[in-house]
């Protein structure tokens, strides 16, 4: 994964400027001496994560802000769970207060929404795959809110792996021709994953030597033939991955045909912000 420090303070300082503005008109209701502790506690059993990000939006304001955590990313965390408690200026908790409770409800989402389904193929070969469909500017944010679920990451962008749609073997002249040129094109450590969508564009890969394929809304019968065809023919050399519609209902079906990879976009595109809250009370 890229430098993730900075990544978290470009996604942190965007998100203070978004709110803050010129200045938190309403915080100033409140002497700048004050001091209050808080407490984030969360509403609903979820996975948490964005830890990293909730302390950042106090420390921008305010370095001197103290955190006490009672849970880490990737904990389970219960519904009534006090998470942690923040010590600082009442100025500070109040402005950052928003920002900070976007980033952990979001990430939380993700990761609880990837737990669910790498608990749902739990003890068969297949892992849990995120896709580029995330939020803008929040990749890698997103990316690893995957991990602490339980999820692997693909690619992080058009420029660190090759992905061969549909599109890009109409306009390349096929899949053989497609392929070839991204032989020829990759850098070193790159992988090349060619789309297909039916057993005969499987062939074709497979004869042009590709080593990992994405088999794109692929129903369950036609998986199953898809295995045993690349393995009768490769053996374990090709990573085939089930993509398209997969829901939490169908995984474990999906799993179960012997594919390597599941790359499920709802990881981190359809996703329902985790219930938490921050109570303040006077600092002692």
């Amino acid at each position: 994964m890229k430098d993730l420090h900075a990544e978290i303070d470009n996604n942190v300082k965007q998100a203070l400027a978004e709110d803050i503005g010129a200045g938190d008109l309403t915080a100033l209701l409140i002497p700048a001496w004050k001091e209050l502790v808080a407490n984030v506690y969360s509403r609903e059993d979820a996975v948490l994560c964005g830890a990293q990000w909730f302390e950042a939006c106090f420390l921008a304001l305010a370095p001197g802000t103290v955190f006490s955590w009672f849970v880490r990313d990737g904990d389970h965390i219960q519904a009534g769970q006090k998470l942690c408690e923040i010590k600082g200026y009442a100025r500070t908790l109040l402005s950052a207060e928003r920002s900070a409770l976007n980033f952990l409800q979001l990430l939380s989402a993700v990761a609880t929404q990837t737990k669910y389904f790498v608990d749902a193929i739990a003890g068969t070969q297949a892992a849990i795959v995120d896709t580029r469909k995330t939020l803008p500017g929040l990749r890698l944010a997103e990316k690893y809110a995957v991990k602490c679920g339980g999820g692997i990451n693909h690619r992080f962008g058009l420029y660190d792996g090759i992905l061969i749609k549909e599109n890009h073997i109409i306009a390349a002249g096929g899949i053989k021709s497609a392929l070839r040129k991204a032989q020829e094109i990759a850098p070193p450590g790159v992988f090349i994953q060619i789309e297909v969508e039916s057993l005969q564009e499987l062939q074709e890969a497979l004869t042009a030597d590709a080593n990992m394929v994405l088999l794109d809304n692929f129903t369950l019968n036609q998986l199953l033939d898809a295995v045993a065809l690349t393995r009768q023919q490769t053996g374990e050399r090709v990573i085939l991955e089930a993509s398209g519609n997969i829901t939490l209902k169908s995984v474990r079906q999906v799993a179960e045909t012997g594919v390597d990879r599941i790359s499920i976009g709802s990881l981190t595109k359809n996703i329902k912000a985790i219930d938490l809250s921050m109570r303040f009370r006077e600092s002692a």
